[in-house]
């Protein structure tokens, strides 16, 4: 990679989650959910800059008060893509890192893992993460599934289960990560297109650059399960400190 190329990661971070209100600034062991986001996301060794796109005034003041970078933006995005993309418009950029805000326990050689093919092929638009799941949550739709072909690109994402086993035979199958690395010039053009008709019924915006016609590598992560779990509930913060509890998880 040429050494002018830039790479920074964004962690989009909603305060008006519709689920969970003010989630990010909810407390996991005596520190805001999205600080945990922000301290684990940096140990990347790729990363050249981190930043947390917010929406909300109480936010920021709580991303600069541990010491982050925040950047203000609209309340009209109807996703952390949509959000992201208007924090990096006009910020000297290559390759942009969509990380979770809600995703505390994330695991930074994650982001090194989707952004290194980026870097070795310039062809790669978009790239995401996978892990192996166990039959017990093969059909759960909050689960989603994902398909590849032989080189490790996307064929489909769904929250069915994938491949169907119609055969008898035990399939093997993947759970899509929600996290991103995309060139610039690619996400300011995926976040121009409208929504297509697969998203929509899937509710899975990474549905949008098959429709589309582009290619979306996914990796399998070598990292542990239990780093991209996300909360989406308070009950979900219980779960997460048990997590912390016992894989004596590095606190930062």
């Amino acid at each position: 990679m040429p050494p002018t190329n830039r790479i920074i990661g964004v962690i989009p971070a909603r305060y008006g989650s519709s689920r969970f209100e003010g989630k990010v600034l909810s407390p996991i062991m005596g520190k805001p959910m999205i600080q945990w986001v922000y301290e684990r996301s940096r140990e990347s060794t790729l990363l050249d800059a981190l930043y947390v796109a917010v929406d909300d005034e109480r936010v920021k003041r709580c991303v600069e008060g541990f010491g982050g970078v925040a950047m203000m933006t609209g309340l009209q995005h109807r996703s952390g893509t949509d959000r992201i993309a208007e924090a990096v418009r006009n910020m000297p950029c290559d390759i942009v890192v969509n990380i979770q805000g809600d995703q505390p326990l994330i695991d930074a050689r994650m982001i090194d893992e989707i952004v290194q093919p980026l870097i070795d092929d310039p062809a790669i638009p978009m790239s995401s993460a996978k892990t192996r799941i166990e039959p017990d949550e093969y059909h759960d739709p909050g689960v989603v599934k994902v398909v590849t072909d032989a080189q490790g690109f996307m064929l489909y994402s769904s929250r069915s289960l994938i491949p169907y086993p119609h055969t008898g035979k035990t399939p093997t199958v993947y759970e899509h990560i929600g996290i991103y690395a995309y060139r610039k010039d690619f996400l300011l053009q995926f976040a121009s297109w409208p929504p297509g008709e697969l998203e929509q019924i899937e509710s899975l915006e990474q549905l949008r650059v098959i429709e589309k016609g582009y290619k979306l590598l996914v990796v399998e992560t070598q990292c542990e399960r239990y780093t991209g779990v996300s909360v989406d509930t308070p009950a979900d913060l219980k779960k997460v400190e048990g997590i912390i509890e016992r894989s004596k998880l590095k606190r930062l």
